[in-house]
């Protein structure tokens, strides 16, 4: 007896009529803007060997993934993420390829959510990846392209923000803590969930109180520029100095040009995704309580599939950019121009109708009812305005 036959698996669902509508409008205009840029369309498959998410800089917990083999017994998974395909993309086919690559993508990645969370396992990604240049410049010109993405998911009539942060600023207080890689990354979890009870349990047990106490206080590193002078007053070394001084110039600089945007700085802001090496960036826009544009520097992911060269990338959620746009009804719904009715007999000359009117941009649909009066019923439900007699 079929028992799952009319719903869909959990986390992910059945997109109907405005929210495909919603989603590619935002797919091209975002196409659009990264295609002005320079950026180069490229597609992975849906499915990837399990290795390929098993890299030295960073690596999906297998309980995240989707699962299965191939003929051969080996074991693949559904693609959890876009970066790390597109490494190995450029580690191989592209590696004669000059630099630097700009490349974008749209893409679906399938990972396991935690239960009763309200997130998708299934969700929908456009993003760029900046191949091949470690220069400021380049960070700059990731990040502004960011600002127009958020500005573009906005629709001008959303508020949106951004945060900026450094991986270099956990790495490095992880450096100097004696931890297991298992305090680590329970260390790093209490931190990106701002669990300040849990954080001060797990630390108050190390042994180094001047680097767990900024730890402690990392969570809390959030603001604008004053944030830097706090930050330094809690740790202080020169690589740690360096990071700082580095983001608070990127910070200065974007700040003249985020425009109509909110731009903060959070020292706490650390991902799941290990391989980040410098700056972090989340975008927001209002009325989604999670980020729906993230990303950031990745100078060593490349390297672990045998090709050495530093990127930076984001990507955005469309799936929850759409939601943002629907719940804000500014997606633009538009009906038909015109429905035809064709008397009996004269079918194919409705066809000629409907040709000549579409091809001056109209949209035209027949109408499949035996009367007239009918035929302008269903015109005034669905909002058409002009009914054609053919006959």
């Amino acid at each position: 007896m079929k028992k799952y036959n009319l719903i869909t698996p959990e986390g992910t669902k059945d997109f109907l009529f405005e929210e495909c509508l919603a989603r590619r409008q935002m797919e091209q205009n975002l196409q659009d803007l990264f295609q002005s840029k320079g950026y180069t369309e490229l597609m992975t498959p849906g499915l990837e060997f399990f290795d390929v998410f098993q890299s030295d800089s960073g690596c999906y917990p297998q309980e995240q993934l989707y699962k299965m083999t191939d003929s051969k017994g080996r074991l693949l998974v559904l693609r959890p993420e876009s970066t790390m395909p597109i490494a190995r993309v450029t580690a191989t086919r592209l590696k004669s390829a000059s630099l630097p690559l700009r490349l974008y993508y749209h893409q679906s990645v399938y990972r396991f959510e935690p239960a009763l969370k309200g997130r998708s396992d299934e969700i929908t990604q456009t993003g760029i990846e900046l191949l091949g240049s470690a220069s400021y410049l380049a960070d700059v010109e990731m990040i502004t392209t960011a600002i127009e993405a958020l500005r573009v998911c906005s629709d001008g009539k959303i508020s949106f923000s951004l945060e900026l942060g450094d991986a270099g600023v956990f790495k490095e207080l992880m450096r100097e803590l004696n931890a297991t890689p298992e305090q680590r990354e329970n260390i790093r979890c209490l931190i990106e969930t701002k669990n300040y009870p849990a954080l001060n349990d797990v630390l108050d047990t190390m042994s180094d109180g001047r680097v767990a106490n900024a730890l402690k206080k990392l969570p809390a590193l959030f603001g604008g520029e004053e944030v830097f002078e706090k930050a330094s007053q809690l740790y202080s070394n020169q690589r740690m100095n360096e990071i700082l001084s580095d983001l608070r110039k990127l910070y200065q600089d974007i700040s003249q040009v985020i425009g109509d945007g909110k731009l903060t700085v959070d020292l706490g802001m650390v991902t799941n995704a290990d391989y980040y090496t410098g700056v972090i960036i989340k975008g927001y826009l209002e009325g989604y309580g999670e980020e729906v544009l993230s990303g950031g520097r990745y100078n060593k992911l490349l390297s672990d599939f045998g090709y050495d060269i530093p990127a930076n990338g984001f990507a955005v959620n469309i799936d929850a950019v759409s939601n943002v746009l629907l719940k804000n009804n500014t997606v633009d719904v538009r009906p038909s121009d015109a429905v035809i009715y064709a008397a009996p007999g004269y079918e194919m000359k409705a066809v000629n109708v409907s040709e000549k009117l579409r091809a001056h941009g109209k949209v035209v649909e027949f109408a499949f009812f035996d009367s007239v009066d009918l035929v302008r019923e269903y015109a005034r439900d669905k909002k058409i305005g002009n009914v054609v007699i053919v006959d």
